[in-house]
């Protein structure tokens, strides 16, 4: 493990990039930027189009080390390049910049009020070919809808035990139970799920780093007890569906806890804007979701 991504990650001001969405999401992601489903054919021009989109942003002058901590990358990115560096390569040496991979293949259907990871049984091979790579850690996601706690322990009892694989990689994991914002019982979620995670955290071994990414929570500080825990690097926060202003204001409210947003961090940018427009919205961009990290 790269000591030095570490002690930026874990003490480091500032916020992790969200860049890693997938087959499922990109389309969604092109048209916010302007980029309608006529403008590609097919998978192939697609990922073209959203790769250029994220080489626009990483290659921005705005986009640097010292107010981004992180960037998590779709697995397709990880095998391509920005201007001519393999992409995890070019993140570090070129903006100081820690990288990480999202490593799971999207969700299961619906049960108890959760929806678990699919299976991965290529994992092994790709945490292996991202350590080579340069990648220092991953992220992987599932999903609450409902306070059930059968369905949120299998949640959490699956995120740990994936998680417990990467840290063996020697790669630092991302845990991401997803909280529905939406959801009617979202503050009876987060009861069940903060004891969860304690209850897990505390069974790590001392070598076991982990990190946390959640869903901004109804009662402001309330996972400041994960912030704290010895086996947690660090807890982020993704945007959920909150606007911006919506996300950064309730980021504030939660000292510790730094920012991991996707649709929050490029809202606001088209493919049509100038590059000087273009990286002036993303530098206020990166400005307010900084200014809410270290609120």
């Amino acid at each position: 493990m790269n000591q030095e991504q570490f002690a930026k990650v874990a003490d480091g001001q500032g916020f992790i990039a969200a860049l890693d969405q997938s087959g499922g999401s990109t389309p969604k992601a092109l048209k916010l930027y302007g980029v309608e489903e006529s403008a590609y054919n097919g998978e192939a021009e697609m990922f073209d189009m959203v790769h250029a989109m994220r080489t626009r942003i990483v290659a921005s002058p705005a986009f640097d080390g010292r107010r981004v901590l992180g960037a998590i990358l779709f697995e397709q990115t990880m095998d391509r390049q920005f201007e001519g560096l393999d992409a995890a390569q070019y993140l570090w040496e070129r903006k100081q910049v820690v990288p990480f991979l999202k490593i799971d293949k999207g969700l299961a259907d619906e049960s108890n009020g959760v929806q678990l990871m699919k299976d991965n049984p290529g994992l092994d091979a790709l945490l292996k070919r991202a350590a080579a790579k340069g990648i220092f850690g991953t992220k992987m996601r599932s999903v609450i809808n409902q306070a059930n706690e059968a369905g949120i322990a299998a949640v959490l009892d699956q995120q740990f035990e994936v998680g417990q694989q990467i840290v063996d990689a020697g790669l630092v994991p991302i845990i991401e139970p997803e909280v529905n914002i939406k959801a009617a019982d979202k503050a009876a979620i987060e009861e069940i799920l903060k004891k969860g995670f304690l209850q897990r955290l505390d069974a790590l071994p001392d070598d076991a780093n982990v990190m946390l990414k959640l869903t901004l929570p109804e009662v402001d500080g309330f996972f400041q007890e994960l912030v704290d825990h010895p086996r947690v690097v660090r807890v982020v926060a993704l945007s959920g569906g909150y606007n911006r202003d919506d996300a950064n204001a309730r980021l504030a409210r939660n000292p510790g806890v730094i920012a991991s947003f996707s649709r929050a961090l490029t809202e606001g940018l088209s493919a049509q804007q100038s590059d000087d427009a273009f990286n002036q919205a993303l530098d206020q961009s990166i400005e307010s979701i900084y200014r809410a990290s270290i609120a």
